[in-house]
C-alpha cells in the first residue's frame, strides 16, 4: 500500500468545482482537477484491505487498491494498465458512474469513503496528457465478422472487446453519431462530447467499423444481418420511458425527460433541425420534473441552465434517510439522500408527491398541475410498501413545461426484436441469460439495459465485456478475453 497511515492523516476531499453562478452560464463540464499533492493525499487513503470490498462492489470488477498504489507512486503507466485491465471506458465511469465501490469502501465503516470515481478519471486522463492511450490493434485476425447493434457502452464494450480478440465488429447505430446514451442522453456538463468522440476516434484507429443512420429492423434488414454475419450483440439499450397517463396527457407542454435532454445535446452539438417541431427549451418557465433519480437530475441541471423561472421536482416516494440504517449496512449499496451537482444548482425537491392531472389552457398549452401529498405505508424494513392520499393535501401549481423522468420500461419492440422474433423475458426485455447472454435466436446475443432493464453505465461496460467473451466462445471454442470473475479471483 502507498503509505499506510494515510487514512489517518488526510480526510476525503473532491476537486473544486466552477461556482454555480458561473457554471450557470454554460454547458461545459465545471469539475476541476486535483492538485498534485491533493490527488496524493487521496490515493494515498486507501487501505489496501486484505478483503477489497470496493472490488467487489463495482460491476466491472477494477482492481482498485493497487490503482490506488500506483497512483500514490505517482506510475501513472502502471496505473493505466490496471486499470484499462478491467474497464473499457474509465474516462465514462470516472464522470458518471454513481460509484458503487464507494459504497463498498471498508474506510467507509466509520470514514468518508475514498474517492474512487475521481482518481479513477485523474488516471485516465493523465495517460491521454501522457500519450499512453494508443490504438490497439489485433495481432491476428480470425476472419469471423460480428455485428453490433446500439453504440452505447454496452455495444461498444462489446465492439472494443470482439475487435481486441481478432473479430471483424461493425457497429450499427440508428442516430446520426455513435455514442447511443452518452452521446444523446447524458448533458454536456457531466460529460463533454468531446470525450464520446475522442474514444470513437480510437475505436476506428482499431478497425472497429461504424455505420450510422442504419437502424436495424427499418432500413437495415435484420435477416441481411443474420446472412452477412457470424454473431449478433443486440445492445439496443432500454428506450421506452414510463408513462403517466392522467387527464391532460395530451397537452403542449408535457414531455419525456429524453427527449428533453437529447434535443438540447443536438442543439448544443450544431445538429439540430427543427423539421417542423420547435425547440423544447425551459426558458421563461416552471419547470416540474416529475421523477427523482439521475434522468430527473439532468433535466433539473439543464432548465436552470436554459433560465428558468423555477424548476421544482417530484419524487413519489417518501424522504430517504441521510445516512444508512441498521437496514442498509456496510457495504451494501445503501438508499440515502443523495444531492447531485445539478440539484445543488437551484430546485425544489419535494417527496412523496403524485401529479393528479396535467391542467391546460383555451389553446391546448399546459399551464398547470393538480398535485396531492402522499402518506406511505412502510415495511418493518423501512422500505415503502404502499401509500395512500392526505385528504385535502390537493393543490394547483403554475407549469409549462413537465418533464417525465420516471424510468424506462424495455427496449424497443416494434423494428428489430418483433421482425427478430426474438424471446422477451416478463419484463418485456430481450430473454439471455447472465451466464451466456444468448438468445432464443441462434448466434445472437444480447447485453446492456436491452438485457438486464435500466441500469448503470458501469454495469453496462461490464455486460458488453461479459457478452464479448461468450461471443469469442462460441465463434471459436475458447476465449481469449478475460472475464469479471477471472479479475475477481485474482484481487482475493
Amino acid at each position: 500500500m502507498g503509505k499506510p497511515t494515510g487514512f489517518l492523516e488526510f480526510t476525503r476531499e473532491l476537486p473544486d468545482k466552477q461556482p454555480v453562478k458561473e457554471r450557470l452560464q454554460h454547458f461545459n463540464e465545471f469539475i476541476e482537477r486535483y492538485k498534485d499533492t491533493k490527488l496524493n493525499q487521496q490515493a494515498a487513503r486507501c487501505m489496501n484491505c486484505g478483503i477489497p470490498f470496493c472490488h467487489h462492489g463495482c460491476p466491472l470488477g477494477n482492481i482498485i487498491p493497487e490503482f490506488n498504489d500506483a497512483v500514490y507512486r505517482q506510475q501513472w503507466k502502471e496505473a493505466y494498465d490496471i486499470l484499462v485491465s478491467t474497464n473499457n471506458f474509465p474516462e465514462f465511469t470516472g464522470r458518471i458512474c454513481p460509484a458503487p465501490c464507494e459504497s463498498a469502501c471498508v474506510l467507509g465503516i466509520n470514514q468518508p469513503a475514498i474517492a474512487i470515481e475521481e482518481i479513477e478519471k485523474h488516471i485516465i486522463e493523465i495517460a491521454f496528457d501522457k500519450g499512453f492511450v494508443k490504438s490497439r490493434k489485433p495481432n491476428v485476425k480470425t476472419g469471423k465478422k460480428v455485428a453490433v447493434v446500439g453504440s452505447g457502452p454496452a455495444g461498444l464494450a462489446a465492439a472494443a472487446q470482439l475487435n481486441y480478440a481478432g473479430h471483424m465488429v461493425t457497429v450499427f447505430e440508428r442516430d446520426d453519431t455513435p455514442g447511443g446514451l452518452l452521446r444523446y442522453g447524458i448533458p454536456d456538463f457531466k460529460l463533454e462530447k468531446w470525450v464520446v468522440e475522442r474514444r470513437i476516434k480510437l475505436m476506428e484507429e482499431e478497425g472497429v467499423v461504424f455505420k450510422c443512420n442504419a437502424n436495424v429492423g427499418v432500413n437495415v434488414r435484420i435477416n441481411d444481418l443474420l446472412r452477412e454475419f457470424h454473431a449478433i450483440v443486440l445492445a439496443g439499450g432500454s428506450t421506452i420511458p414510463r408513462d403517466l397517463q392522467i387527464a391532460g396527457r395530451e397537452l403542449k407542454g408535457v414531455h419525456f425527460a429524453m427527449d428533453f435532454l437529447k434535443q438540447q445535446n443536438k442543439y448544443g452539438s450544431g445538429t439540430f433541425k427543427e423539421n417542423g417541431h420547435h425547440r423544447l427549451i425551459a426558458t421563461g418557465k416552471n419547470v416540474v420534473v416529475i421523477g427523482g433519480g439521475d434522468t430527473g437530475s439532468d433535466c433539473v441541471g439543464t432548465s436552470n441552465r436554459h433560465q428558468a423561472v423555477s424548476v421544482t421536482q417530484f419524487e413519489l416516494l417518501p424522504k430517504p434517510p441521510e445516512s444508512r440504517t441498521p437496514f442498509m449496512p456496510w457495504p451494501s449499496y445503501p438508499m440515502v439522500l443523495k444531492t447531485s451537482s445539478s440539484q445543488e444548482e437551484g430546485v425544489e425537491r419535494q417527496w412523496a408527491i403524485a401529479t393528479k392531472e396535467f391542467i391546460g389552457d383555451d389553446e391546448g398549452n399546459l399551464k398547470g398541475l393538480k398535485i396531492v401529498n402522499l402518506e406511505w405505508k412502510l415495511m418493518e424494513d423501512g422500505r415503502p410498501a404502499q401509500f395512500v392520499e392526505v385528504a385535502g393535501s390537493e393543490q394547483d401549481i403554475p407549469c409549462e413545461l413537465a418533464l417525465l423522468a420516471m424510468g424506462f420500461l424495455h427496449p424497443q419492440h416494434e423494428g428489430m426484436v418483433q421482425e427478430l422474433g426474438v424471446e422477451l423475458d416478463e419484463r418485456g426485455n430481450v430473454k439471455a441469460t447472465e451466464k451466456k447472454f444468448s438468445t432464443s435466436i441462434p448466434k445472437v446475443f444480447s447485453a446492456g439495459d436491452m438485457r438486464r432493464g435500466q441500469s448503470l453505465v458501469v454495469w453496462a461496460i461490464s455486460e458488453g465485456r461479459e457478452c464479448a467473451r461468450r461471443v469469442d466462445e462460441y465463434l471459436m471454442g475458447s476465449s481469449i478475453l478475460e472475464s469479471k470473475d477471472d479479475n475477481l479471483i485474482a484481487g482475493m
